[in-house]
């Protein structure tokens, strides 16, 4: 990648805009309202995460930005809009396509969750890597994709002496590593990851979340990175989006999300984890589950499950609020909108802007969530 291309990608410009998309899977009165109008905003050089529980929608979400919905998957309104390094902005949901051929794997990749699903199971990996440069990059001799993909391998960790093996004769991380290096492997501006640490151990999540964020600095891509563990978002993102049952309710800095969250779910999933800093805790968790998408209760979707509910959560759906606390703060609770006073858990000062190390926001968000334990005790 040329130096000035490098240097772009961390100047902070809209690289992703998506605006109210909705995505329903059927049609009619028994449509399942999967993505309810959702807006994200993906920057050059940016790590934005995409956080919440299974089912809140979050896969349905990438899979409608990048035109990959299938049926009965239906994007019913919205749009996404990619603005390339080049000064073009495309509509990727009016493009046909040629033109969605052309822009994948190019310029907006994704890595799948489930590996083992993703890559097929009777091709070689050599070969599943050389397909991708045999179909995006046409002049490129044979040999010349083979030195590619033994690169690619080598990038992400794995010996090149693998590249004759088959999916099924390697570990769930080694075949993470290459869902990872066939995404990066044209050089894409924009990389999709959904839940791609998801059932693996922790030290293999922590080589392949270290090779991943060496590969973004050296190549300069922007990751939209989906996750149920927002722990995880807290330490590897720059902002964060939280999703419930389909529509997004809180967006902050990653450092500001996890010493003051304002709404009651990010709070809930923060609680989930166990700190590693202090003493043993019991952690406190969410109670109930997520609410069945074809029957959504009246009002905030979330107020069956919060501790904080109030009579108009019951029956009135919150907007995504504006905070006042910083550009791109937002809530969608009613504890925010100035009207009843927010608890003390939902209404600490947000520190100045800059991110912090993961150790130093464990470390000063462990009296926060001791004290929300102990409430939940009391």
């Amino acid at each position: 990648m040329s130096a000035a291309r490098s240097a772009a990608t961390r100047d902070g410009e809209p690289l992703l805009d998506v605006r109210g998309l909705c995505a329903d899977y059927g049609a009619g009165p028994g449509a399942v309202h999967a993505v309810m109008d959702a807006d994200l905003m993906l920057h050059r050089g940016e790590v934005l995460g995409l956080a919440g529980e299974s089912g809140s929608g979050k896969s349905t979400l990438a899979y409608a930005i990048t035109r990959l919905l299938r049926a009965p998957g239906i994007i019913t309104a919205g749009s996404v809009r990619y603005h390339s390094g080049s000064g073009q902005s495309i509509d990727l949901l009016a493009a046909d396509e040629h033109q969605l051929r052309v822009l994948r794997w190019s310029q907006i990749s994704v890595v799948m969750q489930s590996a083992m699903n993703a890559l097929n199971p009777v091709i070689s990996i050599g070969s599943q890597l050389t397909d991708v440069l045999r179909a995006h990059v046409p002049g490129m001799s044979k040999a010349g994709r083979r030195a590619r993909a033994a690169e690619l391998l080598t990038m992400v960790g794995i010996t090149t002496d693998r590249l004759g093996s088959y999916p099924h004769e390697l570990s769930g991380g080694m075949r993470q590593r290459v869902m990872i290096a066939m995404a990066v492997a044209l050089q894409p501006e924009v990389v999709i990851m959904d839940e791609p640490t998801t059932a693996l151990d922790v030290v293999t999540q922590r080589e392949i979340l270290q090779e991943l964020a060496e590969l973004r600095e050296r190549l300069g891509f922007a990751v939209l990175f989906i996750t149920h563990d927002l722990s995880l978002l807290i330490e590897i993102a720059d902002s964060i989006a939280v999703m419930y049952a389909g529509r997004l309710v809180e967006r902050a800095e990653a450092a500001a999300l996890f010493r003051a969250p304002r709404h009651p779910y990010s709070l809930g999933l923060l609680s989930s984890f166990p700190p590693l800093h202090g003493p043993r805790r019991p952690m406190t968790g969410i109670p109930g589950s997520p609410p069945d998408l074809r029957n959504l209760p009246a009002g905030c979707a979330f107020h069956p499950r919060c501790s904080y509910v109030m009579d108009r959560c019951r029956t009135d759906l919150p907007p995504l609020l504006e905070l006042t606390e910083g550009p791109g703060r937002q809530a969608a609770c009613w504890l925010q909108d100035g009207s009843a006073p927010a608890p003390a858990e939902l209404a600490l000062p947000v520190p100045p802007a800059g991110r912090v190390t993961a150790a130093g926001q464990l470390q000063a968000g462990a009296a926060r969530l001791d004290q929300v334990n102990l409430r939940s005790r009391s």
